[in-house]
């Protein structure tokens, strides 16, 4: 780890009902692990009634298809952004999942408000290291329609 720490982003995602969905995965290039420093999710429900939405953080060694590759300068808004310095990511990002990735690992579950969203940052020395040439991602699980963000801070 060089302490190349990054953020994958993904723009607003509708989430249908009780249907899980990865919105957001970051794979590790060969060789090069990737350590989970943090993640996100934060949803825009209006029921203040509503059943809280699964969210998994997820390891897998396969990947699913995701429609859009995230860049530096994606216009949809999904992107990665590196902290200040000229070097190049080896890893990549993908948002919005069309066939789902299967799970191996999960690192970290809540259950999130859908009106609210969750934010978590991993204490130095305990978080999730990914494998070179492995995914994480982000999986949520909502009762009802409801949109959703989401993020992964990573070093590598």
């Amino acid at each position: 780890m060089a302490g190349l720490i990054f953020l994958a982003q993904c723009t607003e995602e509708a989430l249908a009902a009780a249907t899980a969905e990865h919105v957001l995965q970051v794979r590790a290039a060969a060789n090069h692990p990737v350590k989970v420093l943090g993640w996100g999710v934060f949803f825009d429900g209006t029921s203040v009634s509503a059943e809280p939405v699964q969210v998994r953080v997820t390891g897998a060694t396969t990947t699913g298809t995701f429609t859009n590759a995230l860049t530096a300068d994606s216009a949809n808004g999904s992107k990665i952004c590196i902290n200040g310095r000229s070097e190049t990511i080896q890893a990549t990002a993908h948002a919005d999942s069309t066939a789902e990735p299967t799970p191996v690992q999960i690192f970290d579950i809540a259950e999130v408000h859908p009106q609210s969203g969750y934010e978590v940052r991993y204490p130095l020395g305990q978080e999730p290291i990914i494998a070179g040439g492995n995914w994480v991602g982000i999986e949520c699980t909502a009762p009802a329609i409801v949109n959703v963000r989401a993020k992964l801070i990573c070093e590598e």
